[in-house]
């Protein structure tokens, strides 16, 4: 029952520092495709500061390499100025307790024509605008493709659904007829979050305070009940912190205790038994 109090504990302490290590990316501009030299913000959105992340991404040449050997960092915020074919990859956050954020694809095509798309998850209900650009030319006739099939052609380069749903996810691209086409990119639809759940910006650091608050609580309480299972308290009074060498020495005691209340029967020998004798005899 203690070693199980105990374990609870750590499991406990382990989640509420996971929740408090969640981290977003935030890209901008916010888009998937980019034209040679085109520059791009990265930024790792976190309410605790203290958990030190960083941006890292997989290329084709590289593996987990962080912002200072590919950009310019800035506490949680990595800029590209100059994009090259080569910054083509996945970019991620990771803190230094190697917990993670949720990872984007950003390609550097290196040809005349790029898809804009969100790179980052849109909400279900929400409108999304497709934007079909070329190098020598803006507001240039482009067809649009959805894994694979034809959308639709629109004179203006733009295509806007106006009400996203999750039928609408997968590979987008398009084609400027005598400039090019674009590479595919992926578009997420998250589902929408309750009215209910959804408060102002200025709640949310007060929410996050008492989910905190009850979680120490938690941790708190069991604390105490632990300490109370196994009578930890010094001779002097002070409690003292429960560790798993305590609950060996709980057992210890009780395994003397059980050895003290019933002793050992004693055991017969020879000397015993000839001085019995002799007292029959008299």
């Amino acid at each position: 029952m203690k070693t199980s109090l105990l374990k609870l504990l750590l499991m406990l302490t382990t989640l509420l520092h996971c929740i408090s290590s969640s981290a977003a990316l935030t890209v901008s501009p916010n888009r998937s495709q980019f034209f040679e030299g085109d520059s791009v913000s990265l930024s790792c959105e976190d309410e605790d500061s203290s958990a030190g992340w960083t941006l890292r991404r997989n290329t084709t040449t590289e593996t987990r390499t962080p912002c200072d050997e590919w950009g310019e960092g800035s506490g949680s915020t990595c800029n590209m100025s100059h994009m090259v074919p080569q910054d083509s990859g996945v970019y991620w956050c990771e803190s230094s307790q190697a917990a993670a954020s949720q990872s984007i694809n950003l390609t550097v095509p290196g040809g005349s024509v790029i898809l804009q798309s969100p790179v980052l998850p849109v909400m279900e209900g929400d409108p999304l605008t497709l934007s079909c650009r070329s190098k020598h030319g803006s507001r240039l006739p482009a067809a649009f493709y959805k894994d694979g099939s034809l959308m639709g052609t629109e004179p203006g380069g733009h295509m806007t659904i106006l009400h996203v749903s999750r039928s609408d996810e997968g590979l987008y691209r398009c084609n400027i007829s005598s400039h090019g086409e674009s590479p595919s990119s992926w578009i997420s639809v998250t589902e929408p979050v309750a009215s209910a759940t959804r408060l102002p910006p200025p709640h949310l650091p007060l929410l996050l305070s008492a989910a905190s608050i009850a979680g120490l609580v938690a941790v708190t309480i069991l604390v105490l009940l632990v300490r109370r299972r196994l009578g930890g308290k010094t001779e002097g009074g002070a409690s003292e912190d429960v560790t798993y060498s305590d609950v060996e020495m709980f057992h210890k005691q009780q395994l003397l205790r059980q050895h003290t209340e019933f002793p050992a029967k004693p055991q017969v020998v020879y000397s015993s038994v000839k001085t019995l004798s002799l007292q029959s005899n008299h």
